[in-house]
């Protein structure tokens, strides 16, 4: 079962010890879906269309997958 997280900064924090980071975009809904996936859990949050490109530039994955 994925965690969800709600504070942007957090998300970011969590993005250091990530594997890799998913991003699914949801057209329909104005939102895109990042995943985080850590060595034990998955972590995601979602983000609106509008800021996701900023918010990308600051994830500190490895590899970002679009998806």
């Amino acid at each position: 079962m994925p965690i969800f997280v709600t504070d942007e900064e957090e998300f970011v924090k969590i993005t250091e010890r990530a594997r890799e980071c998913r991003v699914k975009r949801l057209e329909k809904e104005g939102i895109a879906k990042v995943k985080a996936r850590t060595k034990r859990y998955l972590y995601t949050i979602k983000v609106p269309l509008e800021k996701l490109d900023e918010f990308l530039k600051r994830l500190k994955c490895p590899e970002i997958v679009e998806v």
